[in-house]
C-alpha cells in the first residue's frame, strides 16, 4: 500500500446494523387493526383513495370515509363515502400508525 490509500475500516470498532423489525402477525391481523383509521388504497391504475377505513369484506371490497383521491401524488377529488371494488386493489397501507 502506498500513503495516499487509507487504511482499511477497522471492523472491530463500528456496531453491527440494527436487526430489520420484526413483522407480526397476519394480513386479516393488520386490516382489523386499521378499520375506524386513515388508510391509503392503492389501485392497480396507480390512484390512490385516502381516507377512513370504514369496513372490508373477503373480496377487498373497501367502504372509506373522508376519502381524497390522489393521482400522481396531487389531490384531485374529495368524497364524503367511497366504495372500491376488491379486485381493483392493489395494496392498502396504514397512514397513521396503528
Amino acid at each position: 500500500m502506498d500513503e495516499s490509500t487509507p487504511p482499511p475500516p477497522d471492523h472491530e470498532s463500528t456496531p453491527p446494523p440494527p436487526p430489520p423489525a420484526a413483522v407480526s402477525g397476519s394480513p386479516t391481523d393488520f386490516l382489523k387493526g386499521v378499520v375506524g383509521k386513515r388508510v391509503i388504497v392503492r389501485l392497480t391504475s396507480g390512484v390512490d383513495y385516502r381516507g377512513i377505513l370504514s369496513c372490508l369484506d373477503g373480496y377487498m371490497n373497501i367502504a372509506l370515509e373522508q376519502t381524497e383521491e390522489h393521482v400522481n401524488g396531487a389531490i384531485t377529488n374529495r368524497y364524503g363515502d367511497a366504495f372500491i371494488r376488491g379486485n381493483n386493489v392493489l395494496y392498502i397501507s396504514a397512514a397513521e400508525l396503528i
